[in-house]
């Protein structure tokens, strides 16, 4: 117990240093963020742009699709181009052309090796030159950086208008025509996209081939090319990660082994009587289910957009259901089916750890049901009709798509899910009340269950924190606090707390050593999790520090999975426990794949574009994406439908389960994700990340390589590993619905039978069997 006292203080003392450096580092982000100018004006002094049309692009991009269609610092999906690479590139290339007529009267292509040489160092010193003025707030162009900007304008003001001319490359970026319909919006946003451009190209103040977003993107034409600290960092945080990796293999083999304990003769949760609040989490698992189906049905539209752009085999399905509308629902259903199936577990096991039903507990359930319910229908129907109908900028933040990836609801549902993720923690804190009031040897299993649900539901509020016309650099600082400190840090936390819980309720292991491991996995966690959320923002307008501190500590985060293969063997182990383990095989099974995609989906393909050497050619890439499926499905996917099969197996009628089912239902699924990450996604990524390094980003996310034969083929050599992955999510189906249409009957023989509970005998207990 004094030494579980100890790790509690050192988690405490992380977590205040952690979070303390991460609100500095946003303290340093917020003051030296890339400036938006109150003017940008011609060498006439005449305005082409104003700071306020800068901000209003923003949210007009973001009305747009935003991060679902294209990305801007390399934030975003991946059909569509960096906004921020491809003004770059189109600036200094039209750049070269006015240079060349106006010196030598011929375009740049007929010009010699010679003046092309001269002309390109040109191009490469206006691009770079800062000549913005703090004092002033005005951001002042040559004429001949206006003129080439004017022509880039307009090529954007007709993509996103109406310009017929463009209806071809509008195909191949899966757009759809008239997406900003106002003249002035489409204004405004090539104000932002130059904006973005300007800032990753122009040095910084007192710096020399230095800008805002640390040189990224790779643009030669400019000298945007990765910094000396990219590679140090790079090269420092992988001697970090071994270093680490080696200390935990030597702390773990110099820990004696502590044997699991004799597991009970019976089934110790046979017994357990489902309370009405138990009962009313069944509904949720069928919501689960029915996220999950929609949520693989928008994947195969959204993928299949990346072939023809607007139609699904020939079907104009764009006009109704636009890639970005598709994508959102894609991404957002998959938060959303995973959080209600930990949500609906947390209330499950609540009364039956502590043994107590709180009055009105099951109407709490009930309604906190409804509620999500309503919150997921009413975000989804509002962001489909305010993307359709081009309802504005303040119609997309308040009530519809917001544009931010995974974070894409209206802030006003997002009010709501925040008022509902906290009546769920006191939902859960008042069910597991007399457990944690209760001396117990698994009173610290349940405390840390309890905070790791109280900080997921408080840490969404930092969806809240940015607002309409919050710089683009903050923005993205408090989106990553939200995505990866939920994903990558209390959902882990809730993950290994909630598994070793179960496994102590059934006797398999020691509630006393699962405390003190508990708790070190989570400081273990949270010492490369909280910090290495600056992993994501190595080139979003922030500190060259944040390069530093986030490639060491993100290199960290890979430390605890090395070891996360011991776990999933001896919980393989554990099933042949005892014969009546056997009933939880497929739930434990789902751990157990937890910890493969542990290693290969957050570990392997995580570190492989994390260091930012490789992040700098990579970020944005179909890289990001198999690291996203792999480990976002493979991880808290599987573990969201292990959770849902050992709370079905107390819901539900024991004689309606069905390992006939269960059986292709794990395998296809595990299956099928391997054969879409490792036969499409990576071969993409690792193609991209070629066109990226040789010529540039702008190249790699360019028509000329997002529909090359290649890359296209890419995206139906996904098909057979998505029929697989959707066969296994309709066996799941089936499953679900079987034992959903049979619950659990009540015992009609009382039969009293000696229970073991970790190895030491109990009283008597009264066991309902089936008549």
């Amino acid at each position: 117990m004094h030494a579980t006292r100890r790790l509690w203080t050192w988690l405490a003392i992380i977590c205040v240093l952690s979070f303390g450096t991460l609100l500095f580092v946003g303290r340093e982000i917020y003051l030296k963020a890339p400036p938006i100018p109150r003017q940008v004006l011609d060498q006439q002094g005449h305005v082409i742009w104003t700071g306020d049309q800068i901000t209003r692009g923003q949210q007009a991009w973001l009305a747009a699709g935003g991060q679902q269609l294209g990305t801007v610092w390399g934030h975003g999906s991946y059909v569509a181009p960096d906004w921020s690479a491809d003004w770059l590139h189109r600036e200094a290339v039209a750049l070269q052309d006015e240079l060349a007529k106006r010196g030598h009267g011929k375009p740049y292509a007929q010009l010699d090796a010679a003046a092309r040489g001269g002309i390109d160092a040109l191009v490469k010193d206006a691009l770079r030159r800062n000549t913005y003025d703090a004092a002033t707030g005005t951001l002042t162009l040559s004429a001949e950086r206006t003129a080439a900007i004017a022509a880039v304008a307009s090529h954007y003001a007709g993509l996103f208008g109406t310009d017929t001319k463009l209806d071809k490359l509008r195909e191949q970026y899966a757009m759809s025509a008239g997406s900003l319909p106002a003249a002035d919006d489409r204004t405004a946003l090539t104000g932002f996209f130059f904006w973005s451009s300007w800032a990753a190209a122009t040095d910084r103040p007192g710096e020399t081939a230095l800008s805002y977003t640390s040189n990224w993107p790779h643009e030669p034409l400019v000298g945007n090319t990765p910094t000396a600290g990219a590679g140090i960092w790079s090269v420092a945080s992988i001697i970090v990660m071994i270093g680490a990796i080696a200390g935990m293999v030597f702390f773990h083999s110099a820990q004696p082994e502590e044997a699991d304990p004799k597991p009970p003769k019976d089934d110790p949760l046979f017994k357990l009587k489902a309370t009405p609040s138990m009962k009313a989490t069944r509904k949720y698992f069928a919501v689960v289910v029915a996220l999950i189906l929609a949520q693989v049905g928008m994947g195969v539209i959204t993928a299949h957009y990346s072939v023809e752009g607007h139609s699904f085999f020939g079907f104009p399905l764009g006009d109704i259901l636009p890639f970005t509308i598709s994508r959102t629902i894609h991404t957002q259903f998959a938060v959303l089916w995973i959080a209600t199936a930990w949500l609906a577990t947390g209330l499950y096991i609540a009364p039956a750890i502590s043994g107590h039903e709180p009055k009105f507990q099951a109407l709490g359930v009930n309604v906190l049901f409804y509620a999500l319910l309503f919150i997921v229908a009413g975000s989804t129907a509002c962001g489909w009709l305010g993307t359709l109908q081009h309802r504005g900028v303040d119609f997309s933040f308040w009530l519809g798509n917001q544009g931010l990836e995974f974070t894409s609801m209206g802030r006003v549902w997002q009010y709501l899910l925040f008022v509902g993720l906290l009546f769920w923690a006191f939902l859960l804190g008042r069910g597991l009340w007399p457990a944690l009031r209760r001396p117990s040897e698994s009173r610290g299993l349940i405390a840390m269950v309890f905070l790791a649900a109280v900080c997921i539901g408080g840490f969404y509020a930092t969806s809240l924190t940015w607002g309409q016309h919050t710089h683009y650099a903050m923005v993205e600082y408090w989106r990553w606090w939200l995505v990866h400190l939920w994903v990558e840090g209390f959902f882990e936390v809730f993950a290994t707390a909630v598994i070793a819980l179960l496994f102590t309720r059934l006797g398999l292991i020691r509630a006393a050593s699962a405390n003190a491991a508990i708790v070190l996995e989570t400081i273990v966690f949270l010492f490369g999790g909280i910090l290495g959320t600056l992993h994501h923002l190595y080139f979003t307008g922030t500190p060259t520090a944040v390069i530093a501190i986030g490639a060491m500590f993100s290199a960290l985060e890979v430390v605890p999975l090395s070891m996360i293969g011991i776990e999933a063997y001896r919980n393989y182990q554990r099933m042949k426990a005892a014969p009546w383990v056997a009933s939880y095989r497929w739930a434990i099974l789902c751990f157990i794949a937890v910890g493969f995609w542990n290693t290969v989906g957050a570990g392997l393909l995580g570190f492989s574009i994390n260091t930012p050497i490789a992040l700098y050619y990579m970020q944005g890439l179909n890289m990001t994406a198999a690291h996203g499926h792999a480990a976002l499905f493979g991880v808290y996917g599987m573990l969201g439908v292990g959770l849902m099969l050992f709370c079905l197996r107390g819901l539900t009628d024991r004689l309606a389960w069905s390992d006939a089912l269960l059986k292709p239902m794990f395998w296809l699924l595990n299956i099928g994700l391997a054969m879409m990450v490792f036969m499409a996604l990576v071969p993409a990524g690792i193609y991209q990340a070629w066109a990226s390094i040789s010529k540039g980003m702008w190249f790699a996310r360019s028509p000329e390589v997002i529909h090359s034969p290649f890359m296209e083929n890419m995206v139906w050599l996904r098909v057979p590993g998505d029929i697989v992955f959707a066969l296994g999510t309709l066996f799941l189906a089936l499953f679900v619905l079987r034992v959903m249409r049979r619950p659990a009957r009540p015992a009609t023989v009382p039969v009293e039978v000696p229970i073991e509970i970790a190895g030491r005998p109990a009283a008597k207990a009264r066991v309902s069997t089936k008549a």
